[in-house]
């Protein structure tokens, strides 16, 4: 729903930007780029194996659910690239599998010590990021649930709710950035701001002065206006970080 209200103008994304709208649930996104790195997750896996991996094998199967594991869980203000991360994972995850086999039939693993000593070190340091990012992002999430239900409430105060924001969502890009610069105006003047709070309306004749806007466009887009403007008012962390990038382009 968030991504539907808040939607801008499309571009190409960068892999971190395609991460980061896979770990806030779109699963679209995640198939598609699961997919396109079939082949990297394959040399990753035949390397420990060390022989040719097909998409037939147990062993890609494991590979492919460590690199889904690698996505959810990857930040990039670890300083290391998601290739990186996910190399790592993929092969502390095959060798674990590998082992687990091994210890069920009896048999001895062939896995270069070296190899073996470096992952396990850099298993161990993964490992421990991913408690401290489990812990992290579930904290984050509840924070987010209860930003949420906050501006909920400051919304009816409006008469307003979040299905009446998507359905009234101007539905052009550029019609968007225009109301989001709108609120933006309201949120650094205090008279306007002042008129919205205290008389929980829209200050649309005084806004005349500031944008050029037609009074039209204004009143279609007042509700999409109101909310925008409640979220760079308010203290709403999360919500604001969904406008950032339009009001900085």
């Amino acid at each position: 729903m968030l991504s539907l209200f808040f939607l801008t103008k499309k571009r190409k994304k960068t892999l971190e930007e395609t991460v980061e709208l896979i770990q806030q649930g779109d699963h679209v996104l995640q198939n598609e780029l699961i997919h396109s790195y079939k082949p990297f997750i394959a040399k990753t896996v035949s390397s420990v194996c060390k022989r040719y991996i097909y998409e037939s094998d147990d062993e890609f199967s494991i590979g492919l659910i460590a690199f889904n594991e690698a996505i959810q869980k990857y930040s990039s203000q670890k300083g290391s690239s998601l290739l990186s991360f996910s190399e790592v994972l993929i092969k502390r995850r095959v060798i674990d599998y590998i082992r687990s086999q091994a210890r069920h039939q009896n048999l001895n693993i062939d896995i270069n010590h070296n190899q073996e000593d470096s992952d396990d070190q850099s298993g161990s340091i993964i490992d421990n990021e991913l408690a401290i990012d489990d812990y992290k992002r579930k904290t984050d999430e509840q924070h987010r649930r209860d930003e949420i239900l906050q501006f909920n409430e400051v919304l009816q105060n409006y008469e307003l709710s979040f299905n009446d924001l998507v359905q009234q969502s101007p539905k052009h890009a550029d019609a968007r950035k225009n109301a989001m610069m709108v609120a933006k105006i309201i949120a650094d003047k205090e008279e306007l701001k002042n008129i919205l709070i205290e008389k929980k309306r829209l200050p649309i004749k005084q806004l005349e002065s500031y944008v050029s806007l037609s009074r039209k466009t204004i009143e279609r887009n007042r509700k999409y206006i109101i909310a925008i403007s409640l979220i760079l008012i308010g203290d709403y962390v999360y919500l604001k970080d969904y406008i950032k990038g339009v009001l900085e382009t």
